[in-house]
């Protein structure tokens, strides 16, 4: 019945900080025919004001979009240098690196990079 993730629905309370975020802080690529949303790898992020649509603003929390990265280290701290900051140290499953961080609206965000095979 269900057959792949269309996107990832991201709430903001100020869509335009948002883009900036996404695109300019952590580099996703900007979608050609739609202003607020962009992609990582084939995944699309959808930028919406939940306000817009009557509803109430609340922040993605507890489920966290695994973001990619080679080395969870290195990418951390470029992101410092950006001005993100991340909550604790980075975590070591015995399987993978992860490090937590929120965007602008308080949105749950991790970079995580796999280092054991899948079995």
């Amino acid at each position: 019945m269900i057959s792949k993730l269309d996107f990832v629905g991201i709430p903001s309370r100020d869509a335009e900080r948002s883009r900036v975020f996404y695109v300019e802080t952590l580099g996703l690529r900007p979608d050609e025919s739609s202003k607020f949303e962009f992609w990582l790898g084939d995944t699309c992020f959808g930028i919406w004001e939940p306000e817009q649509f009557g509803m109430e603003f609340a922040p993605q929390k507890n489920a966290h979009p695994a973001l990619h990265v080679d080395d969870v280290g290195a990418a951390r701290v470029e992101l410092e240098g950006k001005g993100v900051e991340f909550a604790g140290d980075i975590m070591d499953t015995g399987v993978c690196h992860m490090a937590f961080f929120t965007d602008p609206d308080g949105n749950d965000l991790m970079l995580h990079h796999r280092y054991a095979p899948h079995e």
